[in-house]
């Protein structure tokens, strides 16, 4: 049997502890031949306090956490009798199903992305309202018109003496309204 991707549902929170012990127990009981990889899903995120740049990792699915396994019912009970472990999610109680590989190839190219080009912390979208608070323009109102992410900077539509006037900002002189 080849290994396959599981999702086990864990304590919201007890993610990377639910990893480690894993990992432990899978050491400490030789299951070694059945279990590949075992991982949180994360990716790394950019958010702006204070004017520095500051590097953090968020889950993209909590409460969640990856394992590459063969299932037979030893692995299924190392999984179960983990502590902070509710279970599988996909298929029944007693006989969890793996996700696709397709699935599987989807997380772990997040994951692999996700560590290599950050992303923002808050994302802007077009049309959406802002308002800046840093800048020549402190406390107006605009409307996003564009985002550029490889740059951090936004074109917002600011209303200046009652005519739409465009300006470029950086992610960091605006917040959400």
């Amino acid at each position: 049997m080849a290994k396959r991707w599981y999702v086990v549902h864990a304590y919201s929170g007890y993610e990377k502890q639910v990893m480690r012990s894993l990992k432990e127990r899978v050491q400490r009981f030789g299951m070694e031949d059945l279990f590949g990889e075992i991982l949180v899903p994360t990716e790394e995120v950019v958010e702006i306090r204070n004017g520095q740049k500051r590097k953090s990792e968020r889950k993209f699915f909590p409460g969640y956490v990856l394992v590459q396994m063969e299932m037979n019912d030893d692995s299924w009970h190392l999984i179960k009798d983990t502590p902070r472990v509710m279970g599988f999610i996909g298929g029944t109680a007693d006989k969890p199903a793996p996700i696709t590989e397709k699935e599987a190839d989807a997380i772990l190219q997040r994951v692999h992305e996700g560590a290599e080009k950050p992303r923002p912390k808050t994302l802007f979208e077009p049309g959406e309202m802002v308002r800046v608070i840093d800048g020549p323009f402190a406390d107006f109102n605009g409307v996003v018109e564009e985002v550029n992410y490889e740059k951090s900077r936004l074109h917002v539509a600011v209303m200046i003496f009652g005519r739409s006037t465009p300006v470029e900002l950086e992610f960091s002189q605006v917040e959400k309204v």
